[in-house]
């Protein structure tokens, strides 16, 4: 397990090339997100997804969310209409994640086996600089073992997780703040949209 002390608002061009490098081997990284930590991987490397599966003890059939860093690559992945694109344009980019129709390129690994899945465009600089250098989704879950608290602070990560499955990458970007995922709509049917979470 590697650590980067990183200061959110100046990121280096050095660890943004180290960051993303790791990713792009299929490595997983713990990464603050504009809500809290997440566990994340690059989306097309399925052995790095099935290990997010094996860190945090989650059923396999449990879907993941994914970051975008544009609508530009929303649509690469999902079934969008004008309306629900519409929409989009009023809630994003922000803490406020969407259900929405996947498209075939996205493996059921990532859906838990569905034909749909959870994206969010985040409001945060520092995450949009790294997808948009991955050039794909982030997959993206809570820093925390299936079923329990979040963890807020990194430096609990080394006696939560199993010495035998941990994340190979923690940026650092000090205690987060907010102590809740984003919330979560279900926009499938734009004319009924469903809160699933506050």
């Amino acid at each position: 397990m590697q650590f980067l002390k990183v200061n959110k608002k100046k990121l280096l061009i050095g660890e943004l090339k180290f960051i993303v490098e790791t990713l792009r081997n299929g490595k997983v990284v713990v990464c603050p997100t504009d809500t809290i930590y997440g566990l994340s991987c690059s989306v097309s490397i399925l052995r790095a997804v099935k290990k997010i599966h094996l860190i945090k003890q989650r059923e396999e059939k449990k879907p993941f969310l994914i970051l975008v860093s544009s609508q530009a690559m929303l649509k690469k992945y999902c079934q969008v209409t004008r309306k629900q694109l519409d929409y989009l344009k009023k809630i994003w980019p922000g803490p406020v994640s969407v259900i929405l129709k996947k498209k075939p390129n996205l493996s059921p690994i990532i859906t838990g086996g569905r034909d749909s899945v959870g994206v969010r465009l985040p409001k945060d600089d520092f995450l949009i600089k790294i997808i948009k250098s991955l050039g794909e989704p982030l997959v993206s879950t809570s820093l925390n073992l299936s079923g329990q608290e979040v963890i807020l602070d990194v430096k609990q990560v080394d006696s939560i997780f199993s010495q035998k499955n941990k994340p190979d990458l923690i940026v650092n970007a000090g205690q987060m703040r907010r102590k809740k995922p984003s919330r979560l709509l279900d926009i499938r049917d734009i004319s009924n949209i469903v809160v699933l979470r506050k």
